[in-house]
């Protein structure tokens, strides 16, 4: 018997509450099952199961077990059952994640759009800027925004996200606009809690990219909390362009150091386990999602010199 078979007679004895019970659902003998439960136990060189005459009952271990034993089963029963109707139209339940900024900004409005385009497709969407496991907490696709570390999973790209650098208006009229990186040192600035964050590119005269640091005045470890940062007025802070394109629309953030900075596009990923892709519900949401944001919907011109910028220079040129 093979581990997959091993691994559903034991999680079955435990969802019935006995061997007997397994036994019947799986047209085996109890004797069997217990035997069955038995090996699997001497294989890990652990105990699973506490043995009494009313009812089985899980140790520390077989809690653990059978908690990720049932999530990998009902993996490869979901996986068998549309491969079975890979044939067929998109339906049945989808796990997606991604993380809050994206989830916030753009991904909630495209699965509603989706799921016009695939009403038999539900969608269970997980928000998280942790790096999940997907195998382990059954997400079917995760987009994730740079480099990726999992080599044993599938990827596909959607889009490049650029770096903007902006502040509110009311910042800048309290302290003014930096015309140069060097000024960024005079002002408050906002940066995420992980390593070079604090790092910003600029183009320099001869073509290349310099990096200057930038002090922090703030930091915080999720990018909403930044983004009401910078929109409350307490400093300049650099995000992906899709978290602030239509707040500069709005006026109300303004971009800053457009002709120095360099955007230094990020790349996003749909990320997926092995195979997955040939499942139909699957192979619709990355078509979907590149199709829906490879045009990048929040890309703006807005990201050329702003008016206050050509102002400045103006002035410069007639001093």
């Amino acid at each position: 018997m093979d581990q997959s078979s091993e691994m559903r007679a034991f999680v079955r004895a435990i969802d019935r509450g006995a061997f007997a019970g397994a036994a019947k659902d799986l047209r085996l003998t109890p004797s069997a099952i217990s035997k069955i439960v038995t090996r699997l136990e001497h294989r890990l060189g652990v105990r699973l199961i506490n043995r009494t005459t009313r009812r089985l009952s899980l140790t520390a271990e077989g809690e653990a077990y059978y908690q990720s034993a049932r999530s990998i089963l009902e993996r490869i029963d979901h996986l068998e059952a549309d491969v079975t109707a890979s044939a067929g139209r998109p339906r049945g339940l989808l796990r997606v994640n991604t993380s809050l900024s994206f989830a916030l900004h753009y991904l909630s409005a495209a699965i509603v759009e989706f799921q016009d385009r695939y009403p038999e497709v539900r969608v269970d969407l997980s928000v998280s800027d942790r790096m999940v496991d997907l195998l382990a907490e059954n997400i079917d696709v995760a987009l994730r925004l740079g480099p990726l570390r999992d080599s044993s999973l599938m990827t596909r790209k959607i889009v490049d996200v650029d770096g903007i650098i902006c502040a509110s208006p009311g910042y800048l009229k309290k302290f003014g606009a930096p015309r140069s990186p060097a000024d960024l040192a005079q002002h408050r600035c906002i940066v995420f809690s992980a390593p070079k964050w604090d790092r910003w590119p600029f183009k320099t005269a001869a073509g290349g990219i310099e990096i200057v640091q930038v002090k922090s005045a703030l930091k915080s470890d999720n990018l909403e909390c930044i983004l009401r940062f910078v929109l409350e007025g307490a400093g300049i802070a650099r995000l992906g362009d899709f978290v602030v394109s239509d707040l500069i629309r709005q006026k109300l953030l303004v971009p800053l150091l457009t002709e120095h900075h360099h955007p230094q596009p990020t790349t996003g990923w749909a990320v997926f386990p092995p195979g997955t892709q040939k499942i139909p519900k699957v192979r619709a949401f990355l078509d979907f999602i590149v199709e829906h944001f490879g045009a990048t919907p929040w890309r703006l011109w807005a990201t050329q010199p702003t008016p206050q910028a050509k102002t400045d220079r103006n002035k410069g040129r007639k001093r």
